[in-house]
């Protein structure tokens, strides 16, 4: 009982800085944010759209006026769960942190109509889940994964002046591009395995087990090495709404055909004006190179590489991936941000 009551107090006295600077308790971090029935920071958020409206899921953990990160997951139409990680370090640093699935996800509404997978719409879906969770340009960071990546640019471009920065994890700015490099490290792969892949993929048979099996290879080397999967990751790629991941961006990473297959902002970089950080990882589907190019592109831009990374480096190399963005988001906030 002594030991309990003495981590009590220690919790009750440590402290992380408030808006004005000032330590405010974590415990006030962890207090319950919600009026009337807690919920564990569990909102469904009401989105308009030209077809209807719909809900989205987001939860909020930890209570921070000047640190809020809304986490923008992959896909699309993957979910939070792979990205419930970022739980075992952001709070610790007293960010407050927000999970979300995208329209469409597992967690959220799921409509049927093929005219909400955009690009436009799913930012105009960032802009209300921005404006009602109360997320202002003093505090709002956008930190967004793969597709997540794509949706987090896209968002800066349209409202530049609504975030304080960006941070664009594991996505190149072109998916030509992205497909290019693609080509190359299928190179490194076995000729008959590329082969026995593309077949399958042009006769439609991507639900042939053995498609699966083929590329479980190169998704052990390029999208998370850790094997077997994290439990997150592995219930995140059960809950995938496969419709919408392969109208988007098609059926693998083995030739971009769905409607993102031309996306290509690399020239519009430059109107990015907030600090953004570039993460990119040695094993990733995303070149490298070509994240730390991105980083010089933007007005005020950062490169973290992830020597041990691949496209989930918050899983596989933890511990380059959280020290690069935990610094940038405090240098941010200090107002010391420097290339």
């Amino acid at each position: 009982m002594k030991k309990i009551y003495l981590a009590m107090m220690i919790l009750s006295t440590a402290c992380i800085q408030n808006k004005t600077g000032k330590d405010m308790p974590v415990k006030d971090y962890f207090a319950q944010q919600d009026s009337g029935i807690q919920s564990a920071g569990i909102k469904m958020i009401p989105i308009s759209t030209p077809v209807g409206n719909f809900n989205v899921w987001t939860k909020s953990i930890g209570n921070n006026p000047r640190i809020k990160v809304l986490l923008l997951h992959g896909g699309p139409a993957m979910t939070h769960e792979y990205m419930e990680c970022f739980e075992s370090f952001f709070p610790k640093e007293g960010f407050e942190m927000i999970e979300y699935d995208q329209l469409g996800s597992y967690y959220s509404d799921q409509p049927t109509d093929s005219s909400l997978w955009t690009v436009d719409r799913f930012v105009d879906e960032v802009e209300q889940v921005r404006k009602s969770l109360g997320l202002t340009p003093d505090n709002f960071y956008l930190l967004g994964n793969s597709w997540g990546g794509i949706l987090g640019m896209e968002y800066v471009l349209k409202y530049p002046d609504h975030a304080k920065a960006l941070i664009v994890s594991n996505m190149m700015a072109s998916a030509p591009d992205y497909g290019k490099y693609n080509l190359e490290l299928q190179k490194q792969m076995d000729k008959g395995t590329v082969d026995s892949i593309m077949l399958l993929q042009s006769t439609g048979q991507i639900d042939n087990p053995r498609y699966g099996a083929l590329l479980e290879d190169y998704y052990h080397q390029h999208i998370c090495r850790l094997n077997p999967y994290p439990e997150p990751v592995a219930r995140s790629l059960n809950h995938l709404n496969p419709v919408i991941y392969t109208m988007m961006q098609g059926p693998s990473e083995f030739g971009i055909s769905g409607r993102l297959s031309n996306w290509d902002i690399k020239n519009r970089l430059k109107e990015i004006k907030i600090p953004t950080l570039m993460i990119g990882a040695h094993y990733d589907t995303m070149d490298p190179e070509y994240m730390k190019w991105m980083s010089t592109q933007v007005q005020h831009g950062r490169y973290l590489y992830c020597p041990e990374g691949s496209h989930l480096a918050m899983w596989d190399d933890q511990k380059n991936y959280y020290p690069g963005i935990i610094q940038f988001i405090k240098d941010v906030d200090a107002g010391n941000f420097v290339k």
